[in-house]
């Protein structure tokens, strides 16, 4: 039902209108708690980076029908969030290419305190009004550990205006037990949300690939579903 709206949707707009309008607003939300060591958050900045470029990536992001808008920022403690890269529509590769700089040139904001998720749901609906306008939203929380300061994401969704976003996770695993069914049950909202599994930092840049071919190919018309057609 929900592949078929947005087929119905795309169709609907004129040719003209499809080539102009953001398809996607994109938020990820990258975890520098106490938790995160120096080298994990490398790994997490690399790994990003190597998805972002990914041809499994790139090719549907960049196969409209429209941009994405992308923005991405990290978080920790109640109030430790910071944005690595604005809102920026992404149509062509030197577009791409300033949130790579960004990644790489970015100096990480902290990493000495706890792991506030509820605040960092909070600071993602901050940024989506400021967003581009765009058919959907969708916000990424990666991240290690669950929620140990501050008010919990379900206070988050029932405070803060969350309602038409698409709230995904990418669970990595080592420093919390069961952390992807937490993930499961606190974090991820939405129609077709889902989390994508790291058993550590090392296999982020897998799950992130994954999981950005995942979100950027359900929003392509005929390319559903995110599987290749077989032959």
């Amino acid at each position: 039902m929900i592949r078929a709206l947005i087929c119905l949707v795309l169709l609907a707009a004129p040719v003209q209108a499809q080539e102009q309008q953001c398809r996607l607003a994109l938020l990820l939300g990258l975890d520098v708690s106490a938790s995160v060591d120096e080298a994990e958050h490398q790994l997490q900045r690399d790994g990003l980076i190597a998805a972002l470029l990914a041809p499994e990536v790139q090719e549907p992001l960049f196969a409209g029908p429209g941009p994405v808008a992308l923005g991405i920022y990290e978080w920790s403690g109640r109030f430790q969030q910071q944005v690595i890269s604005p809102w920026r529509l992404i149509r062509t590769e030197a577009e791409l290419a300033l949130v790579i700089d960004e990644l790489q040139t970015t100096p990480r904001s902290t990493g000495e305190f706890p792991t506030a998720i509820g605040y960092a749901l909070a600071y993602a609906s901050e940024m989506f009004e400021t967003a581009p306008p765009c058919l959907f939203q969708t916000l990424d929380i990666a991240g290690d550990g669950q929620n140990n300061d501050g008010f919990t994401p379900d206070l988050a969704y029932l405070h803060f205006e969350l309602d038409a976003v698409t709230v995904n996770g990418l669970a990595i695993g080592g420093a919390s037990r069961e952390i992807r069914e937490y993930y499961e049950a606190e974090i991820i909202q939405g129609p077709g949300a889902f989390v994508e599994y790291a058993l550590n930092h090392q296999q982020f840049e897998d799950a992130m690939r994954r999981k950005l071919e995942r979100e950027l190919r359900v929003m392509i018309l005929g390319g559903l579903p995110a599987a290749p057609l077989p032959g």
